[in-house]
């Protein structure tokens, strides 16, 4: 079947719907957006030439209904649908209903989404296949030898409905609880048991294949570094695989493939034991995330190839390209590693990485060509204008994918994801240390974010020496996070913060002699005061750096005109050695010089960036207000969210222990538990299933036994 597109409606958002929306440009097709409330005024609806509203803030009530986007298809004149990943892209009855309204399908036959969207239906095809797979266990025959053990949904991914089991009396609950979370996720609250490979390598292999039998098979790519079994870290080739193995899992995905008669871009992922061996885990049939560092090393543009392939076409015959180096990709997401990952929400000031080009962006000689000077044999830059070249964005060593732009807004409804930072280089190496350096100078302000950790994870020794796991964060995270714990150097920002504070007002239209001298004092010698609540910086630091009494630093300073000076007795070995600036202030410590630039926002966010670190701050009042308290023992919610469900048989006036769970919050598509922070009673309980908390909501209060109610 041969069928010429001319306009694509994606029916996604964010980052996904970008990148698509950048090929079809390039390929000079008109471009579909679909958008749900909280996203009417999202960098993918302005991009796109024509837009379509589905009404409701929720992913149930727009992007998950498969009918209104359907008819917003139809409606916009789009004759093809890219599913992107997430959503319904794994959904195969959306997939005929596409079909069915005449349109083009960008993705596999729904048949083949069908054998593959059950985890346990997957197994049985791919043992009849010969794939290598972990056997499932039945729950009632378990027993301690077989610890530990994993519980999964067998529909869906991202980590939902998936619990790692270490004590058999544990067993059951977390088969409930998995099951729950995942008819809540998927609709769909099928689980399945089997061994969990502890110190396991989580590899995938992308395949490629048309509708003429020709499968391509592109290498693989490693992802173990995963939070909550969801993805952090990936990189292509996978580090350290013999050459034994890398051939068995070519050959794997190739037989997975074949067996479903798989049709356009897909993933075949497996565990890999310390010993090699390789396990099948399950076939992701869509683009993945992570797609990007294929891409980098190939010198393709996936998504040209599945438009390719959905339009009839064959796959060249002379197959893939020759792999050439190495890619490293991480997710940048609006979350704080340091308290349990929990998302965070609130407005995007600024995301920029010095040097990285968009998907498809030409570099600074107008010609695509990357720091190396090379021009990819018409494969880089703005290649060949075959199928299988493209704008892979490998004409530049960096690339940025991003969801959202500078004011945009980080909203409680979709996933936390930022944006996609992704580095190539002729060696792993140098790939790493380039993608290390670009996100330690990234300017990232607004909420708190994950950008130090993976700062930290690129240079950690281990991941250096290619020693990953998908344990990695659960032995490594606390070290992680307080690696960028610096009393001095958070003082010396906030400093800066005061210091160009001072600068500004000074700077400011009108401003009268006490402003340009920096406030006016009845005693000159007396120093200036300013106060700041250190909050957790973009990767994630402590929010008590610098203070043991919850983040408060007190800056007491001169202003001396912008002389170079002391700037005050509390930083012995510290001196102004430029005039500051509203932006800038350089600041010598014992000797040496360091910049710190400076930028303030309309919500109170003073962000000050250095090398290295960088620090977010909030204004504190001069006078902080005395009914500004909560009751003893509060536990107030950080994030915005539902609450999903309470502990069994929790209720007030109960005697609970330390670490007890009492309830569970959903935000940003992932479940946060709520637990006891010490033994005590439980004196309140104010929320229910269903309930919309904001920050600051009181969820519980427990107290210790002998505290008056």
């Amino acid at each position: 079947m041969t069928a010429e597109i001319t306009s694509v409606l994606v029916a996604n958002r964010g980052e996904i719907a970008r990148r698509v929306f950048r090929t079809c440009r390039e390929r000079g097709l008109a471009t579909v957006a679909v958008y749900g409330d909280p996203d009417a005024d999202a960098p993918h609806v302005r991009e796109a030439d024509a837009a379509v509203r589905l009404p409701g803030d929720a992913p149930a009530d727009t992007y998950l209904r498969g009918d209104l986007l359907v008819k917003a298809a139809l409606a916009a004149g789009a004759d093809a649908v890219h599913p992107g990943y997430g959503f319904l892209s794994e959904n195969a009855g959306f997939a005929r209903a596409v079909r069915d309204a005449g349109l083009v399908w960008i993705g596999p036959p729904p048949e083949a989404i069908e054998a593959m969207a059950s985890k346990t239906r997957a197994k049985r095809v791919m043992a009849e296949a010969g794939v290598p797979l972990l056997a499932a266990l039945d729950p009632e025959d378990a027993t301690p030898d077989d610890l530990p053990l994993l519980v999964k949904a067998a529909a869906g991914g991202g980590g939902r409905g998936m619990r790692v089991v270490r004590e058999l009396g544990a067993l059951d609950g977390e088969i409930r609880a998995a099951s729950t979370e995942a008819a809540s996720a998927f609709g769909d609250g099928e689980v399945f048991v089997e061994p969990y490979v502890e110190r396991g390598r989580h590899v995938e292999v992308q395949v490629l294949a048309d509708a003429h039998g020709r499968v391509w098979v592109l290498g693989t790519r490693d992802c173990s570094l995963q939070r909550r079994h969801q993805k952090v870290i990936e990189e292509a080739p996978a580090p350290g695989l013999g050459e034994e193995t890398r051939d068995a899992l070519h050959r794997a995905a190739e037989a997975a493939a074949r067996a479903v008669a798989y049709e356009g871009a897909g993933t075949v992922e497996f565990l890999v034991a310390d010993d090699g061996r390789a396990y099948f885990l399950e076939m992701n049939t869509r683009l993945q995330v992570e797609h990007p560092v294929t891409e980098r090393v190939y010198g393709l543009d996936l998504v040209a190839l599945q438009l390719h392939v959905a339009e009839g076409a064959p796959l060249p015959e002379e197959g893939p390209p020759v792999p050439r180096g190495h890619a490293v990709e991480v997710r940048l997401y609006a979350e704080d590693p340091a308290r349990g990952w929990q998302p965070q929400t609130g407005r995007l000031h600024r995301l920029h990485v010095p040097g990285a080009l968009p998907f498809g962006g030409r570099g600074r000689d107008g010609e695509g060509r990357d720091g190396e000077g090379r021009d990819g044999e018409g494969r880089d830059g703005e290649g060949a204008g075959g199928p299988s070249s493209g704008s892979s964005g490998s004409g530049a060593g960096l690339r940025l994918d991003a969801g959202l732009a500078d004011g945009d807004l980080v909203t409680v409804h979709y996933d936390p994801m930022l944006a996609k930072a992704v580095a190539w280089a002729p060696t792993r190496r140098e790939a790493v240390r380039r993608l290390a350096g670009a996100l330690e100078r990234a300017r990232v302000h607004g909420p708190v974010t994950n950008r130090d950790l993976l700062v930290r994870s690129l240079r950690h020794p281990d991941f250096a020496a290619g020693r990953v796991d998908t344990g990695f964060y659960d032995r490594h995270l606390p070290d992680l996070v307080a690696a960028g714990d610096d009393p001095r150097a958070a003082r010396l920002a906030a400093l800066a913060a005061a210091l160009a504070d001072a600068a500004a007002r000074t700077a400011a239209p009108g401003a009268g002699t006490a402003a340009r001298m920096g406030g006016w004092r009845n005693v000159p010698s007396r120093p200036h005061r300013k106060a700041y609540r250190a909050v957790p910086g973009p990767g994630g630091g402590d929010a008590d750096a610098g203070d043991p009494d919850g983040g408060d630093l007190e800056i007491r300073y001169h202003w001396s005109g912008g002389r170079p000076a002391p700037p005050a007795e509390d930083f012995p070995g510290v001196r102004v050695t430029r005039p500051p600036t509203p932006e800038r202030v350089v600041l010598e410590a014992d000797g040496v010089e360091r910049a710190f630039d400076v930028a303030r926002y309309d919500d109170g966010q003073v962000c000050v960036d250095a090398s290295p670190g960088a620090w977010t701050f909030t204004a504190r009042p001069a006078f902080p207000d005395p009914e500004d308290r909560t009751e003893p023992g509060s536990l107030l919610a950080e994030t915005p969210g539902t609450v999903v469900r309470l502990a069994e048989g929790i209720e007030v006036g109960a005697e609970v222990a330390a670490g007890q769970a009492l309830l569970w919050l959903e935000a940003m598509k992932m479940e946060h538990r709520v637990t006891a922070p010490a033994a005590g009673i439980l004196r309140s309980l104010p929320v229910a299933p269903g309930d919309q908390v904001q920050p600051g909501t009181t969820l519980a209060v427990v107290t210790p036994p002998d505290t008056a109610q």
